[in-house]
């Protein structure tokens, strides 16, 4: 569908979408979330667009993921991540907010209820998180270890760490890696009560749809070490879930549990050098 924009003038960053504000004169030289070794500034320099021209140049799709649970992707808009948008008894949660906020997506969330909150799994996914929040009345949740990384402030954004709580079968948790404050949404009552994990960046589910990958920069390549990876593993073999989510609507939909176990004896084997003499 065609998007019309929300806050018309206000300014992202092109290449990551995340939001600076209104004014020109205040923007820094370079996007401070791209100048880091996780992400780039790429080779045509720092560019800077406004709401009204995304929404002239894309198209922004929704897609049925599962039971009360959608995918939101505008074609074109930052690093192109997928939103999740998922309906539970106690409200609509939006996960890894993209970087435009149109008026038709507006309608269709509120068209599923109240909005309980918007939450980014980790910097790079902060995208239009206080456009969404003014649009849906919903507070923003900003992990605390992550709180530099904020390129626009609102009072409606609060601070969270460790484990939240939302409503009843959602929580949020904190895994750490890829960013300190990197977390997952659980789901322990969704697909059919086959449990499902929203993952973001914080652990990747690769083309094969049967491997994860844990990394510090995925563009980048920087891998994350074994002692992370095992951290990470071992707090999500707490957790009840057949089908796991990152970025982008990657997904492993079944067994996904037992295989993420898998992917992180895997890593930390080749980061040890056990497979060296493959090489």
């Amino acid at each position: 569908m065609a998007a019309t924009a929300f806050e018309p003038e206000l300014i992202s960053c092109a290449t990551c979408a995340v939001e600076f504000g209104f004014d020109r004169s205040s923007l820094p030289e370079r996007c401070a979330i791209c100048d880091d070794e996780r992400q780039y500034v790429p080779a045509t320099g720092q560019a800077w667009v406004t709401q009204a021209e995304l929404a002239g140049s894309t198209r922004v799709r929704i897609d049925e993921l599962g039971p009360e649970q959608w995918g939101v992707t505008a074609e074109d808009v930052g690093i192109g991540q997928t939103m999740q948008v998922v309906r539970t008894d106690g409200g609509v949660l939006l996960w890894d907010p993209i970087g435009l906020v149109d008026g038709a997506t507006v309608d269709f969330i509120r068209s599923l209820g109240p909005t309980l909150a918007i939450v980014a799994s980790h910097p790079h996914m902060y995208g239009a998180q206080v456009t969404w929040s003014r649009a849906l009345g919903a507070p923003v949740l900003l992990h605390a270890a992550d709180r530099a990384w904020v390129q626009r402030h609102d009072p409606a954004q609060r601070e969270w760490d460790g484990r939240l709580r939302l409503a009843c079968g959602l929580e949020l948790r904190t895994l750490g890696g890829h960013f300190p404050g990197s977390a997952i949404v659980h789901l322990p009552h969704a697909a059919d009560g086959a449990g499902v994990v929203l993952a973001g960046d914080t652990v990747m589910v690769n083309p094969d749809r049967r491997t994860v990958a844990f990394l510090r920069s995925y563009p980048n390549k920087i891998p994350l070490s074994g002692a992370v990876t095992q951290r990470i593993a071992d707090g999500l073999s707490k957790l009840q879930f057949k089908q796991i989510w990152s970025n982008f609507g990657n997904a492993i939909t079944d067994r996904a549990d037992e295989l993420v176990q898998d992917a992180a004896l895997r890593h930390i084997a080749w980061v040890r050098g056990d497979f060296d003499d493959l090489t």
